[in-house]
């Protein structure tokens, strides 16, 4: 009996020790288990914190039609996350991802996923330094060269020389201008008035280019007839211009302009000197308070008391709304006009010489 026990014992040996060791295996790979997802929690966890906060800037460029994982590998590589998985993973958790924008942003070490995803979501990008100049209507060639010089990093001297030798210049218009000698500045007028902005590595020429472009783009916003009413008057663009710098220069009040405009264009049609005190003042450096007699006897082809007909060119940029009344004038027998002296900035208009006397004695009446 004792030996069929001791068989037995002994059979059951084998089978006891591979059970242990079948338990030990077990208990070894669940401890591997346990220990390799905790490492991965932990590792996880640690991915999921802000990197060590700094106040270095740095510098990310979201490129268009960048996925999150795109974007994610960009956050890692300059420093700003961890792990590029865990946070395209923390994206798809928390549903994120879809409204990221692109552009150029500015973020710092330290700053949270919370804080990285807002910031790409609202767009936040880093505002691109430019030069902002605005040039107003009625401003001549050396104004705008003098705010030039004053508000930018370009020349004046670079720009004076290109304004007047425009040769290999991008626009259409330009092309209008005559080769005529006693032209000032040959871009006077040509450069349209309004607030640009250019990167800031723009030059001169950039400049220029641009606001004759701003000049066709606008001359082609004017009905489809313009250029057919120029040429039933027997003008061109230069002179329409021309005209239109003009009405710049002598008008304030809005309504007037297209009244002036029709007086500008009966006494042309007389062969009457224009008179417009505007085209003596071009001939300063500054305007003045009052034109003297002696001012009016300047010998120039831009005095208009002297010559009969239009200067050679444009004495300023004018706006749309100036280039639209030199094209469309009102239709009117007025012959001449006076500024009102009552502080209105508007003008006195006349058919007759005589009723433009009484106009002037009525204004000086009105300052008085």
């Amino acid at each position: 009996m004792n030996n069929m026990l001791e068989q037995e014992n002994e059979q059951n040996k084998p089978r006891r020790s591979k059970l242990k060791l079948i338990l030990l295996v077990i208990g070894l790979l669940l401890l591997i288990i346990i220990g390799t997802a905790g490492g991965i929690g932990l590792y996880i966890a640690s991915a999921l914190q802000p990197v060590a906060a700094t106040e270095q800037e740095v510098r990310v460029s979201i490129p268009q039609g960048a996925g999150s994982l795109q974007i994610a590998k960009e956050l890692e590589m300059k420093g700003l996350i961890k792990n590029s998985s865990v946070f395209t993973y923390y994206l798809k958790v928390k549903k994120q991802g879809s409204r990221l924008q692109a552009g150029e942003y500015s973020m710092k070490p330290g700053m949270t996923f919370e804080e990285m995803i807002d910031k790409l979501n609202k767009g936040e990008t880093v505002k691109e330094e430019v030069i902002r100049i605005t040039i107003p209507e009625g401003y001549t060639i050396d104004q705008i060269a003098a705010k030039l010089g004053e508000q930018t990093p370009w020349k004046k001297e670079v720009f004076l020389q290109m304004a007047d030798a425009p040769a290999g210049l991008k626009g259409d218009t330009i092309a209008t201008i005559p080769d005529n000698k006693s032209i000032k500045h040959r871009l006077e007028g040509y450069l349209f008035p309004e607030t640009y902005e250019f990167k800031k590595d723009s030059t001169e020429q950039d400049f220029i280019e641009r606001t004759l472009q701003q000049l066709d783009k606008k001359l082609a916003t004017l009905p489809p007839d313009w250029k057919d009413k120029l040429k039933e008057r027997g003008l061109n663009v230069h002179q329409m211009l021309t005209i239109a710098s003009l009405i710049e220069r002598e008008v304030v009040v809005n309504e007037e302009r297209a009244l002036v405009s029709g007086v500008i264009q009966n006494r042309l049609k007389k062969n009457m000197p224009l008179q417009i005190d505007a085209t003596v003042q071009y001939l300063f450096d500054k305007s003045k308070e009052r034109l003297l007699e002696k001012d009016l006897q300047i010998q120039s082809p831009y005095n208009t008391y002297l010559n009969t007909g239009l200067p050679p060119g444009p004495i300023a940029s004018p706006s749309l709304a100036s280039m639209k009344a030199a094209i469309y004038p009102e239709e009117t027998k007025y012959l001449f006009y006076v500024t009102k002296k009552d502080g209105t900035k508007g003008h006195l208009f006349a058919e007759t010489f005589e009723e433009h006397k009484k106009n002037i004695a009525e204004s000086k009446k009105a300052a008085n």
